[in-house]
């Protein structure tokens, strides 16, 4: 009942749910077909976000777009999602968030009265941040050829001069830091979708760009920063080490996952590490500041719960590799699909 996406072929000539599921379809499709298509430098990163230099000032560019089923799950809903996903892309860049915008499409036949608790989701998201909702669009779809509603935002941020952060400066020794608990989104979006109630399992999403801020502002040196969604952190640390040729280690039994999660996990047969988060930051930090980032998180209340988890080395490039709690390994690879399609 819960794997609802078929098994794909890596060799298909069609699209398929899989594709947008964080996983091996996922990379092969934005590297083989989008990024050649439109060769560029920014775009070449692959980060969650683009650099873009105007005469010395310093923008964040980045784009997202949300289709997450339900439109309501514990901890949150599809509009607060959108603005929180947006704001943790820039906030990666180091950057301060200056404006969001929607674009919204409608299936004809929505109560007017959802898409209200979705604009006011939005509202009040944007609000707390601090972040205005400054342009927009909005189209209608005939019934049956959308789920109630989809969401697109983008966001524009400033980067305080001298700050670069991005996968490419990664570098071997750095240390792996992780904000928190991980798997508590895709687990709150799953366990409604399948009408379960679980108790203490609520999504995390949150605007990162304050405990980023507090990280940078103490630890300027920090290398790099991933908000792990899709495919959760198998899929950050995966992306790094196979696109940037590295090697990393990472501790299995460091890694935080709340005992209600990890039991939601087992019922539900999937791997907290794979499974997505929406609001919690990977922090890659050069060894002798790892402990000053990490005090750094652990000071925001976003970061109480922060853990250093591994090391990026220049042994067994482009592999990642977990050391079990028995002190065995075993590769941390990612799934063709991840088996929770439209999670956010």
């Amino acid at each position: 009942m819960f794997f609802d996406c078929p098994l794909p072929s890596m060799s298909t000539d069609r699209v398929l749910l899989g594709h947008g599921s964080g996983g091996k379809l996922t990379s092969e499709l934005i590297e083989k077909l989008i990024v050649p298509a439109f060769a560029n430098h920014a775009l070449a990163e692959l980060d969650d976000f683009a650099v873009v230099d105007t005469g010395g000032t310093r923008l964040a560019f980045t784009t997202d777009a949300y289709v997450v089923s339900p439109i309501r799950f514990p901890g949150g809903d599809i509009g607060e999602l959108a603005v929180n996903g947006t704001i943790n892309d820039l906030a990666c860049a180091g950057a301060r968030p200056l404006a969001l915008s929607l674009a919204l499409i409608l299936e004809e036949g929505l109560p007017l009265d959802t898409l209200r608790a979705v604009i006011e989701s939005i509202r009040a998201a944007a609000a707390r941040a601090g972040v205005a909702v400054m342009t927009g669009d909005t189209k209608v779809v005939e019934r049956g050829h959308a789920d109630q509603v989809f969401v697109t935002t983008s966001g524009v941020g400033l980067i305080p001069p001298g700050r670069c952060l991005g996968s490419r400066f990664v570098r071997p020794g750095d240390a792996i830091l992780i904000s928190g608990p991980i798997g508590d989104h895709g687990v709150a979006v799953m366990a409604r979708r399948a009408g379960l109630e679980l108790d203490g399992v609520a999504s995390d999403t949150a605007a990162l760009h304050t405990l980023s801020g507090a990280l940078l502002e103490t630890c300027r040196d920090v290398h790099a920063l991933r908000d792990p969604t899709r495919g959760g952190l198998a899929a950050a640390l995966v992306e790094i080490a196979t696109r940037r040729d590295l090697g990393i280690e990472v501790d299995e039994s460091a890694v935080p996952v709340r005992e209600a999660v990890r039991g939601a996990c087992e019922l539900l047969g999937l791997d907290p590490l794979l499974v997505a988060n929406e609001g919690k930051l990977v922090v890659f930090v050069p060894e002798d500041s790892a402990d000053r980032a990490l005090a750094a998180l652990r000071a925001h209340p976003l970061g109480a719960e922060a853990a250093r988890i591994g090391t990026v080395t220049a042994e067994h490039p482009r592999r990642v590799e977990l050391v079990t709690p028995v002190r065995g390994r075993r590769t941390l690879d990612l799934p063709f699909a991840e088996p929770l399609p439209r999670i956010c």
